[in-house]
């Protein structure tokens, strides 16, 4: 049985325990599992939840070294009080369902996203073309408990790309809508039949984002980081790192953290061609 505090975070058989007794180590402190006779292995989701509270210094290594965002202070552990979020999505070579994992800073996971409602035809569609980039896609953004906490819906489109916020009961938050085609390709944030932001490319290939709010001010900043040869020739992984620069009213919150999940859904799965 490994009991030195420096051993790596994971599940460990209990010697003193019952057969069917583990331990997980998160890197400060034992947490005891034990499953009763006759109820089968230890259930995967707690394992999973253990596995996740462990922070991720690869995330930290993109946060500091490739997105260039130096370490500030810790947030309230949420989607929406973090001044730091990072989206990686799943790498797989091909994607038939948008998964993403959302952390903090620290590389903490803090929420996740995940495509819902997709028929057998659609993923089909998905497989052999790019034919679903105009379909309607529906993406769930939940917490680091898996409740949901936004739902965002692209309807079909042909040209431009449109994105609908909403809380989970379905209220409406607002809009991100693309403004133009050709050049820095750029979003407008609607609230309420009002312009309250802005998404702004820097170049031309849309790789990084400025957000500003009604006055051109900016508030947030959307980076792309380098996944890797293998990933960026091989899978459909996009990695980004969300630097929120001070505590945003509603719903322009909502919004921006919205939009870290929306560059991709919106823009950039567009530009892998049209299979």
């Amino acid at each position: 049985m490994t009991t030195q505090s420096n051993a790596p975070a994971g599940w460990y058989p209990d010697p003193h325990g019952a057969p069917r007794t583990l331990r997980y180590w998160d890197g400060a402190q034992w947490t005891q599992h034990t499953q009763a006779e006759g109820q089968g292995q230890v259930p995967q989701q707690a394992y999973a939840q253990q596995q996740a509270a462990a922070p991720d210094p690869r995330v930290q290594r993109q946060v500091q070294q490739q997105a260039g965002v130096a370490a500030s202070g810790s947030g309230g552990g949420t989607l929406f009080t973090e001044p730091v979020l990072v989206v990686n999505q799943k790498a797989k070579l091909i994607e038939l369902t948008n998964e993403y994992s959302v952390f903090d800073q620290n590389g903490n996971q803090i929420g996740s996203v995940t495509e819902i409602g997709q028929s057998v035809l659609k993923k089909a569609l998905r497989f052999v073309s790019s034919v679903d980039q105009f379909l309607t896609h529906k993406l769930e953004i939940r917490d680091a408990h898996g409740q949901p906490q936004l739902v965002l819906i692209r309807p079909a489109k042909f040209l431009k790309s449109r994105v609908v916020v909403e809380r989970p009961d379905g209220q409406p938050v607002g809009e991100i809508v693309q403004q133009n085609m050709i050049g820095k390709i750029n979003f407008a944030m609607i609230a309420n039949g009002r312009q309250v932001g802005a998404i702004k490319a820097e170049n031309w290939r849309a790789w990084n984002f400025a957000i500003v709010d009604h006055a051109e001010n900016e508030v947030a900043r959307i980076t792309k980081t380098w996944e890797g040869l293998a990933k960026t020739m091989f899978t459909t992984a996009d990695n980004y790192v969300l630097q929120i620069h001070f505590q945003l009213p509603e719903p322009l919150l909502s919004l921006v953290v919205a939009t870290a999940l929306t560059v991709d859904t919106a823009l950039k799965q567009d530009s892998r061609g049209f299979g």
